[in-house]
């Protein structure tokens, strides 16, 4: 059942799946709530954390 459940972006409501992505409350764009599972052979590390160190520093850099 939880890969079925999606939260929206705009008004926070969960809701289940649907073909168009739309929440029906607010339609807004519905999105997956959930962190993806760990693993340790993680193909896509080095990009996530060229992108977190990236945007570390364009948030951090005027304080």
């Amino acid at each position: 059942m939880t890969k079925y459940l999606q939260k929206c972006s705009n008004c926070g409501e969960y809701g289940l799946i649907n073909t168009k992505s739309v929440c029906k409350h607010c339609k807004g764009t519905l999105v997956n709530p959930f962190p993806p599972k760990y693993s340790p052979i993680d193909k896509y590390a080095k990009y996530r954390l060229a992108y977190f160190k990236e945007e570390f520093k364009k948030r951090y850099k005027n304080n």
